[in-house]
This record gives structure tokens, sequence and C-alpha cells, in this order.
């Protein structure tokens, strides 16, 4: 293989509200973290373990501003995007992150539209997983696995 790739897909919570830097020419950042968890039962105990990974989020411009109206604590989204390592000194201690710079972003779930659809409907225009066909168990009795 000639090239290389660096991409990174996530469903996962947000584990805080979106955090926005503004610059002074209109370019902005927001930052979040996002929970992502996987469960399974322990075969020696029988007891249900859950281990929840956390993914430093960034988003910008045009992006950055629809997750800050949009997004809260708690929301679920699917993000595309790339990993970017980053490294500074802080008090002569190096200190190292690692973010998802997101590209694309699609918003399953959120509070704030709940919150708004509930007071007074309003017509808006569907997201990717509302415009995904559901498949229905009809349909899913012919898979062979």
């Amino acid at each position: 293989m000639a090239g290389t790739i660096n991409k990174v897909i996530l469903i996962g919570n947000l584990g805080d509200d979106v955090k926005m830097h503004y610059f002074d020419d209109q370019n902005c950042v927001g930052r979040f973290p996002i929970a992502t968890s996987e469960s399974y039962t322990n075969k020696q105990s029988g007891e249900k373990v859950t281990n929840t990974d956390w993914h430093n989020i960034v988003v910008r411009n045009g992006l950055a501003k629809v997750c800050e109206k949009y997004l809260a604590k708690g929301d679920k989204v699917y993000v595309e995007g790339k990993l970017k390592n980053r490294q500074w000194e802080q008090d002569g201690i190096k200190r190292y992150s690692t973010e998802v710079v997101v590209t694309e972003m699609t918003m399953l779930t959120t509070k704030k539209n709940a919150d708004t659809n509930t007071a007074a409907p309003q017509e808006s225009k569907p997201t990717k997983a509302e415009q995904t066909p559901s498949i229905t168990s009809e349909e899913n009795d012919d898979l062979p696995f």
C-alpha cells in the first residue's frame, strides 16, 4: 500500500458541554469529551463489567457553532475525524494530548431538541440518522448470523 490513512469513527455520549474559544478573525474552536463504553460479563464472577474510554473532541468554525448551539452533556453523537497528537511544556514538564479533529458529525440524540420539541413542534431538516431507513424484524430474519 502506497498511502496512509488517519481516520477515527466514534459513537458516544458527551461528558461535558461544548467549551468554545473564539478568535479575532471570526474563527472558533469547540472542545468536548466523548465517552465510549463496552460491557461484558466476567466468566468467573458472573458480574457485569463496563469499561469506559474518554476521547477529546475538537470541532472548528461552523461545526463548532452548531455543536455549541445544539449539544449538551449526555447527548449521543456520531463523529468522524482524524487523530492529532499535541505536545507542550507547562512548568518545565512535557505534556501530551491526543485529540479527534472532527470532519463529519451527526447528532443522534440531543436534550436541547427534546426540550424544544415538547414546548412547540418545529420543522427541522432530518439528520443523517433520521434519513437512514430502519430495518424491520422481518427483513432481519434472512441474515445468516
